[in-house]
């Protein structure tokens, strides 16, 4: 099916965040328009500061639009109370940039997995079927459950807890993913498996994955559809093939010529 065939399942226009008042205001997302489909895996590209991050979070519910709206299944997303968010969040979820960060220290892997299975309205199965799922949710990501159980999240390796960060993923099935720099805190091996793992759940859930990144080669490699975000704005969207290989945009051809050439001299004069 083609990109234009596809049914939208989260749609912007016109999305802005402004923090501060007066003359202190800042604008951190101005104006954006976006259009995500069923299936496909985004990736939306800028440095530091561009206010990607921002971006993700509106999608999220987790700070207010300032102005603008946000389509869920091209309805006005209403997320107005606990119950209406909580539904909303069954459907879209995220993986964040880093994994010491993302969970409760304090609660131990079984609760974490646990609390999956409630959100899904699984909570009244049986122990040997929560036994079952958790373990089935574990070897999705090459981690052996009976290993974790009655473990705390800090004693795993940061690679094991972004894969552990994925299973929980693989438990909720949610329709939207969005990975928010999934893979910068790993190694180069963990990299390759965590982004196999998430390109195998687009597969079989049909899910809708968007990556939130600085890396436009990881871009390029994984998505159908790119936006480049600079100052705000973005200035530049299309396919992968268009924004990387038939750059318009000079931020975009920036970001680009800043990827380093292993047989080409780097110029560092503007770093």
């Amino acid at each position: 099916m083609s990109s234009s065939e596809k049914k939208s399942c989260l749609r912007g226009v016109g999305v802005t965040k402004v923090f501060g008042i007066g003359n202190k205001a800042f604008t951190a997302v101005d104006h954006v328009d976006f259009d995500f489909k069923e299936g496909e895996i985004v990736s939306i590209v800028g440095e530091s500061g561009s206010g990607k991050t921002t971006i993700s979070k509106m999608i999220l519910g987790l700070i207010s639009v300032t102005e603008g709206e946000i389509y869920y299944h091209d309805e006005l997303r209403d997320i107005s109370t606990g119950a209406k968010r909580k539904e909303y969040w069954r459907n879209i979820q995220a993986i964040f940039q880093d994994p010491f960060a993302s969970y409760n220290m304090f609660y131990k892997i079984d609760a974490v997995l646990d609390d999956c299975l409630k959100m899904r309205g699984e909570g009244n199965l049986s122990p040997q079927e929560k036994f079952d799922r958790m373990t089935e949710a574990c070897s999705f990501v090459n981690l052996k459950f009976a290993e974790l159980t009655n473990k705390y999240p800090f004693e795993l390796s940061g690679g094991q807890m972004q894969r552990l960060m994925i299973a929980r993923i693989f438990l909720l099935r949610p329709k939207i993913l969005l990975a928010d720099e999934p893979t910068s805190m790993v190694d180069a091996c963990s990299r390759a498996t965590i982004l196999d793992y998430l390109l195998k759940l687009r597969d079989e859930e049909n899910m809708t994955v968007v990556f939130v990144t600085h890396d436009i080669g990881l871009a390029y490699y994984v998505s159908d559809k790119i936006y480049i975000m600079e100052h705000g704005k973005f200035v530049e969207s299309g396919t992968a093939e268009d924004c990387i290989l038939r750059p318009q945009a000079e931020y975009t051809k920036r970001l680009i010529s800043d990827v380093p050439k292993i047989h080409e001299e780097w110029d560092l004069s503007t770093v």
